[in-house]
């Protein structure tokens, strides 16, 4: 409560102005004496209060004004701190009202345990704006969100920006600082990734798919940026290194939660679409970074779960798709052939009995279904399932299939081309191995492996490498430009992950994309699906 007296007589308007504010206390030594509840008051208000009461020549304490002022200084003032679950707000003013769409959207929740709401990584940008916006002093104690104001992180990169990248990066920035940018493979996201960290020049964790994505970002760190080699750090397997600018692996993240935890401002997640995974998402929950940023050629999931992925990171700030990168000449021009071929007698017959077993067995439930009844032991869906591969594999193997992607290879090699076979298939690809006279590389070989024949390729050791579904994505072969696609799934997704694979820019490169399937089977229907979204 602040007091004040008038000793000056006051006419019937000034005295009812008063009343509007302050409670009239009474008579003391022939001035009138009133009182203000300071607390039911904004700064604002208080200030002109007080210059309409000294324009009466009214009487104030210096002590007691300052106390009020600072009450409401106080009152303004919205604390920031860490805890397990994420940001603590803290304020003594009720912030609920204020509050309230980000409580019943689930990105916040009041903790009687630490009497403050306990906001969720991902949202904290958002919840300190809307504060913010409403007149709140935020007091950052955490050091991750106010670090943008002295960076940590300088350098500069040593290439410079296309259009599209600029126009990427300005997205992001006016988005606060967060949300998805969805390129195609080998249309520069790595170095959209670099500029994110150039601009807020803070500690930054980069989370990639593969190990082989680790070691490309810190290559390209390299050769693309004038930053010490000492700011940045690989974790993952052997290698576990924090620095300011740290990459490593969804797995390597998800174990070791606790050590990343708190310690860098900007989240960058490449291949973003994995990151709703039942697994990874705690990732985007657990990482204390408020800024964010997620990379991928194919941010949209055949399971809806790319919703959740905008939630965690920001939504799709920018997209551009293939065909507008082509024309623009950004990435290789391409083409794309369906190659169909027909099975042998006996291999059709083969299948529509096995098509017919498989009606049969799965009763009508989808294949996901079929899994969910499989794991609780129903026998009939472990057999549907068992008889699905069969019809899978025997399509893959097909004397046809098998004929026509050899004569296929061998015409592109004949070419001069460098070629990727992809397949979903262990056992096709190390048939196509034999045929081919190619290397293979599968989920089942070892790091020092990989990147052995990876090496051996880009050298132009192996006109030819055949990939099962580690070929998909966390790769970089820029000389690759023709891919032979063996067997795949339905995913559009995987497709257009395939095709990236070709299209990195070279003077007078033409990339090309044969798919082989078996006419009139499930994977010919897929297939045309797909392509027909493409619009290609």
């Amino acid at each position: 409560m602040l007091k004040f007296r008038i000793c000056k007589w006051l006419d019937d308007d000034a005295f009812k102005e008063l009343l509007r504010f302050a409670k009239y206390e009474g008579r003391e030594d022939y001035c009138s004496v009133f009182s203000i509840y300071v607390n039911k008051l904004e700064p604002e208000e208080l200030e002109e209060i007080l210059e309409y009461v000294q324009n009466l020549g009214g009487q104030l304490d210096g002590a007691s004004v300052a106390r009020a002022r600072a009450l409401l200084r106080d009152r303004r003032e919205v604390v920031v701190e860490t805890s397990d679950g994420g940001f603590l707000i803290k304020s003594k003013r009720r912030l609920s009202d204020f509050l309230a769409d980000f409580r019943e959207r689930g990105a916040l929740y009041y903790s009687k345990k630490h009497g403050a709401f306990v906001v969720r990584p991902y949202a904290i940008i958002d919840v300190i704006s809307r504060l913010a916006s409403e007149g709140f002093e935020i007091v950052d104690r955490t050091g991750l969100i106010s670090a943008r104001l002295n960076p940590s992180v300088k350098f500069e990169l040593t290439v410079g920006l296309r259009s599209y990248q600029e126009e990427a990066l300005r997205k992001w920035i006016e988005n606060n600082y967060r949300g998805v940018i969805a390129l195609p493979t080998g249309s520069g996201k790595t170095v959209i990734g670099l500029a994110a960290i150039r601009e807020l020049g803070v500690p930054a964790l980069i989370v990639v798919y593969t190990q082989d994505q680790v070691r490309e970002w810190y290559d390209k760190i390299r050769k693309l940026t004038t930053i010490p080699l000492r700011q940045v750090g690989m974790f993952y397997a052997g290698d576990k290194r924090i620095a300011e600018i740290t990459i490593s692996t969804y797995q390597s993240v998800y174990r070791n939660i606790h050590v990343f935890k708190d310690r860098f401002s900007l989240l960058i997640v490449d291949e973003a679409h994995h990151l709703p995974a039942d697994k990874f998402r705690v990732i985007a929950h657990r990482i204390m970074a408020p800024y964010r940023l997620g990379l991928s050629a194919t941010p949209y999931r055949e399971d809806g779960r790319h919703e959740e992925l905008f939630t965690l990171i920001g939504g799709v700030i920018y997209e551009k798709r293939l065909e507008e990168l082509a024309a623009e000449g950004y990435i290789a021009p391409y083409t794309i052939h369906l190659v169909r071929v027909d099975l042998a007698k006996e291999e059709k017959e083969r299948y529509l009995s096995l098509k017919k077993k498989y009606e049969r067995l799965s009763r009508g439930f989808k294949v996901e279904d079929l899994v969910k009844r499989a794991q609780m032991g129903d026998p009939l869906a472990v057999e549907a399932l068992r008889t699905l591969s069969e019809m899978r594999q025997l399509i893959a193997l097909s004397r046809s299939k098998m004929e026509k992607i050899r004569e296929i290879f061998e015409q592109e090699m004949k070419r001069g081309s460098r070629i990727l076979v992809f397949t979903q298939y262990v056992g096709q690809a190390e048939a196509l191995g034999k045929l081919l006279g190619a290397p293979v590389l599968t989920g089942r070989d070892d790091d020092a492996k990989r990147r052995m024949i990876f090496d051996l390729f880009k050298r132009g050791r192996y006109g030819g490498l055949i990939l099962t579904t580690i070929g998909d994505e966390g790769i970089d072969l820029p000389d690759a430009e023709v891919g032979i696609i063996a067997s795949s799934t339905s995913s559009r997704r995987q497709l257009i992950q395939r095709l990236g694979r070709l299209l990195r820019p070279r003077e007078g490169k033409s990339a090309r994309l044969y798919i082989v399937v078996a006419r009139g089977t499930p994977e010919d229907r897929a297939i045309s699906k797909i392509l027909r979204t493409l619009d290609v």
